[in-house]
């Protein structure tokens, strides 16, 4: 819910304005600044118009909110709580339904995203799936020793959603990895084990064994992921 506390405090801040906007017959937009305090006091108008921006823009699913409505609920807190249609907690309650099925419904879709891809994809010329459902293609076939789970390997990849997005790499980087194999995620646990040092493999990871339904960072929940995983050497 933190996107949504961010989000409503701006919605207040929003509301105060018009508010006061409202009450004082309408509010230009020029300003004079003629004291520090008013700088101050612009400043404070200058962020908070940008937090209002930035937040509006990452409220989750695709309803429109009524922003009259919005108001509403806001001046009915601040001015005249007799007005509400909703308590704190019901609104609250509320909110966190709303969240969780806009998230849920989405988790679903990215899944079965993925799904479908690996079905499209598993017949491609070159591609082998593993008992796990991990799929993976062999660019170049190294000669050296394969790594064990308790090994320590150095590795360059670039890592990519299904879209193309580049969310992590070390070619970019210019440095490679360096991590020990029963450290990572489990797709890529399984892949490393079956690569000689000097090899290049380019892998499909199903959600299941990437980051799951939690998703990390632009990782969103249950997405596969496509990765290029060059194995320089193990390290000793």
């Amino acid at each position: 819910m933190k996107k949504i506390n961010v989000w409503m405090m701006a919605a207040a801040a929003a509301a105060c304005v018009t508010m006061n906007s409202c009450n004082q017959g309408g509010v230009s937009a020029d300003a004079t600044l003629g004291s520090q305090n008013d700088s101050l006091s612009y400043a404070v108008g200058v962020n908070v118009g940008n937090n209002i921006k930035a937040s509006l823009a990452t409220f989750p699913g695709d309803d429109s909110l009524k922003m009259d409505l919005v108001i509403k609920g806001i001046l009915a807190v601040l001015k005249d709580t007799s007005a509400l249609k909703m308590t704190s907690d019901n609104a609250n309650a509320y909110l966190n339904a709303y969240v969780m099925k806009v998230q849920q419904s989405q988790a679903e879709a990215e899944l079965k995203v993925g799904q479908d891809f690996l079905a499209a994809n598993r017949s491609k010329e070159g591609v082998i799936t593993t008992a796990s459902g991990l799929q993976y293609k062999v660019i170049t076939e190294g000669t050296g020793a394969k790594p064990t789970a308790k090994d320590k390997v150095r590795c360059h990849y670039t890592g990519r959603l299904l879209d193309g997005t580049v969310f992590d790499s070390s070619v970019q980087r210019g440095q490679p990895a360096e991590f020990e194999v029963g450290q990572v995620i489990p797709g890529w646990q399984e892949v490393l084990q079956l690569m000689p040092v000097g090899s290049k493999f380019q892998v499909w990871i199903p959600s299941n064994l990437a980051y799951g339904t939690q998703g990390a960072g632009p990782i969103k929940p249950n997405s596969t992921l496509e990765f290029e995983i060059e194995l320089l050497e193990i390290v000793k």
